[in-house]
């Protein structure tokens, strides 16, 4: 398995499919954070950020072979499941990398205070909290991208149109655990309290295993 999310990295990277949403992040981030802002907020807007990018990041390497290449790679690795879980691995990967350089940088550029400025925030704590909001946005936009997608959804128009809602709707919805993970930052940064999204994490982990588990098992049905 390890080799073939390799090969499907590979091919993400080489088709430069990827500039598309890692630039559109990049101007995301330089619209919305600046310099000595205070962390918590900033961590919290770089983490709501990660959600729709990991959907369009998954949506790029569901569809980035051919279907007689698709063919041929699940042939040699024993199934198109396999094959189509090393695809939503590479993205989640990718993903996963891009959250965590911006929350690095977040933590460089910003000041550890609350909103006034008055209380010190720890930065190993923000650091942490601002990684496990990360994880839960990634993970929640891989399970849309995996949803919203080949084999569940193979017109390109309804893809485009469900994952930008699933994408909103994970983002707004009361419950969601990238929407507690993301408002506990910013209301944490009104007190200069941080709030470690443990649970949200590990919420957002079982929904994007279902997620995936479920994508994997119907592309031997649906294609």
């Amino acid at each position: 398995m390890t080799a073939l999310i390799r090969y499907q990295a590979a091919l993400l990277l080489r088709s430069q499919r990827w500039l598309a949403p890692v630039l559109v992040y990049l101007a995301f981030l330089g619209i919305g954070i600046r310099p000595g802002q205070p962390v918590l907020d900033s961590l919290g807007y770089a983490s709501a950020g990660l959600l729709p990018v990991t959907a369009w990041l998954v949506r790029i390497c569901v569809g980035q072979e051919p279907p007689a290449a698709r063919t041929v790679v699940a042939a040699a690795v024993g199934g198109a499941p396999r094959a189509h879980l090393a695809s939503l691995l590479a993205a989640l990967g990718c993903a996963g990398l891009l959250g965590v350089a911006a929350t690095a940088a977040v933590l460089l550029i910003s000041d550890p205070a609350d909103a006034r400025h008055t209380v010190r925030v720890p930065l190993p704590s923000a650091g942490l909290a601002g990684l496990l909001a990360a994880g839960c946005c990634v993970l929640l936009g891989a399970a849309v991208g995996a949803l919203c997608t080949r084999p569940l959804l193979h017109r390109r128009g309804w893809s485009v149109a469900a994952t930008v809602l699933a994408a909103l709707l994970a983002l707004v919805t009361a419950g969601s655990p990238a929407k507690y993970a993301v408002t506990g930052l910013v209301t944490g940064s009104l007190t200069g309290t941080v709030h470690v999204p443990v649970l949200p994490f590990a919420g957002a982990a079982a929904v994007a295993a279902a997620a995936l588990a479920l994508a994997c098992r119907l592309t031997s049905v649906r294609g």
